[in-house]
């Protein structure tokens, strides 16, 4: 049997119900609004403990972030930082943690403003779905609760803030439309447009997301609507509308610099998908992904289970995306493969649930308990385990001194493949943080932040989002250039002065005594201070000649 459909006009009247083919007796009854709303701080509570107690969690471009947050906030009383650092503000479709961050660091200190600003998103996310729920179906509904579990995803892994905190705008800026969508013309749009704005500062893929969205909507009222069909092609055209503001944004931004990097890649499409629910461990995802399928199939059978008629045209909508999407757009990795564990919220939230019996009302909170309880469980053993790492690397941050220049290379070309190396690829930026130190690896990309190395200092540092060097390619760049161009690592020995060795193991030997010594090390990292160049000796006076 399949889930009801419900029509894409909706009233909590009994003779709408009815009016639809849904008799007063068989209206979805659901939780009360304020259990709803106890059960939503109570997820939001469960879901926050592994970022309450990892302060440095350990995702891949997090730190990165974070460093940048704290340069904004302490540039220019930070002496060293405003020697190596400036700001250059511009129109960037990725400030919002710019915004945000630095503000709340002057009040709580920045890695508290981190675990701040990274609940924030959850909530938004959570509370979209919520939302959006609400406004599909005119009544609030326990099941989008299960966005929860889904909160940590492989995408969050890889620490793309502005994302995440773009998702959750994306999903009330969709609510607002649904909401406004039979109100007076001018307001939908306006406010469609204010949303569009706020979202392209957070992430141009977020408005993507929002657009996505509203076609679907659209596409479900034209199908389902009444009357001649130009006025209603019309209107369906003017959805595009409140976007336009995008094109002049973009076209005045320096991101339109990287609009040619793009490409294409057809491997990797499923573990797009995947990554909605694998984390760390296989089994777990595996695991959690049945409980939804499972319990999503059973509620369907016994016609407990509500679709919007909203949810056939998104599925469609954002598979024929995702498949025509690049893997690179605007310089930017994953592009393709964020979609899926963004559009699963709007899924979820053309959904709702029949609890009326209490065994649907008990299935349900056991579910949701379990997944949330597994996800969360998985994600807390495995960062404590990480976090042993974590303290050392922070420990060996106390060995640099203030104001240095920290070079960042790889043992292992490899590493960062596996979930668990994430958090050391951008660890080096703790430096930035705890000493004030130039670091290779921080996000200084024209057209991507609004951080800068000053002159000369541009040419120590990666201005491409590049891979760190190994270590092999420091070691015939000490006293030459490399042969095919220059590099920001050539003659290393006299531009840096510590070297952070990732991915390599405790206790490997020194790959260059005679310019590199050992200072600190841990499970995946060595730290070696650069061992200065003895002075030249001045030539010695030719012997006088002999006299004939």
């Amino acid at each position: 049997m399949t889930p009801p459909i419900l029509p894409a006009k909706h009233s909590t009247s009994a003779s709408a119900h009815a009016h639809h083919g849904h008799p007063p007796e068989r209206r979805p009854h659901d939780l009360r609004p304020w259990q709803i709303l106890l059960l939503f701080v109570a997820c939001l509570g469960l879901v926050s403990i592994p970022i309450l107690t990892h302060p440095i969690p350990p995702l891949s471009d997090y730190v990165n972030h974070l460093a940048r947050m704290h340069v904004i906030a302490s540039i220019p009383g930070d002496q060293d930082l405003a020697r190596f650092y400036t700001l250059k503000w511009s129109i960037l479709p990725n400030l919002m943690m710019d915004l945000i961050v630095p503000l709340i660091d002057k009040v709580v200190g920045i890695y508290t403003a981190g675990e701040i600003y990274t609940l924030m998103c959850f909530a938004l996310i959570a509370g979209g779905t919520m939302t959006l729920n609400r406004t599909l179906f005119g009544v609030w509904s326990a099941l989008p609760l299960l966005a929860f579990p889904l909160l940590y995803s492989g995408v969050f892994l890889i620490g793309v803030m502005n994302y995440y905190f773009g998702i959750g705008l994306a999903l009330f800026a969709l609510s607002a439309w649904v909401a406004l969508r039979d109100k007076w013309w001018p307001w939908r749009y306006l406010v469609s447009a204010a949303f569009v704005v706020a979202l392209f500062f957070c992430h141009l893929f977020t408005a993507g997301i929002y657009g996505i969205g509203i076609l679907a909507y659209e596409l479900d009222r034209l199908r389902l609507g009444r009357g001649p069909i130009w006025p209603r092609i019309g209107v369906f055209v003017s959805g595009g509308l409140p976007f336009l503001p995008i094109l002049p944004l973009l076209l005045a931004s320096p991101t339109w610099g990287l609009s040619g990097q793009n490409y294409w890649e057809p491997q990797g499409k499923i573990a797009g998908i995947e990554l909605i629910f694998n984390v760390y461990i296989d089994h777990v995802a595996v695991a959690v992904a049945a409980i939804f399928i499972v319990a999503g199939v059973w509620a369907a059978r016994h016609r407990l289970l509500y679709v919007h008629s909203f949810m056939l045209p998104l599925l469609l909508v954002a598979g024929l995306v995702y498949l025509a999407m690049p893997r690179v757009v605007f310089a930017t990795y994953m592009a393709d493969q964020r979609l899926p564990a963004a559009i699963v919220f709007m899924v979820l939230a053309a959904m709702r649930a029949d609890l009326r019996h209490r065994f649907a009302r008990r299935g349900f909170a056991v579910v949701l308990i379990l997944m949330l309880a597994v996800r969360v469980g998985e994600v807390q053993v495995v960062w404590d385990r990480l976090s042993q790492w974590t303290v050392a690397f922070r420990e060996s941050v106390t060995r640099i001194r203030p104001g240095s220049r920290v070079l960042v290379a790889y043992a292992d070309i490899q590493g960062g493949n596996d979930p668990t190396d994430l958090g050391l690829m951008h660890a080096a930026c703790l430096a930035m943080i705890e000493k004030s130190s130039l670091v290779t690896t921080a996000f200084t990309v024209e057209g991507k932040q609004i951080l800068r190395a000053r002159k000369p200092f541009n040419e120590q540092v990666d201005t491409e989002d590049g891979t760190p060097p190994q270590i092999e390619q420091l070691l015939v760049t000490e006293e030459d250039p490399t042969p095919d161009g220059p590099r920001y690592w050539d003659l290393w020995p006299s531009k840096f002065d510590y070297v952070y060795l990732l991915f390599t193991e405790r206790g490997a030997p020194n790959p260059d005594s005679d310019h590199l010594k050992l200072i600190a090390e841990g499970e995946r990292f060595q730290l070696y201070e650069v061992v200065p160049r003895p002075p030249a000796l001045p030539a010695l006076p030719a012997p006088p000649a002999p006299r004939s």
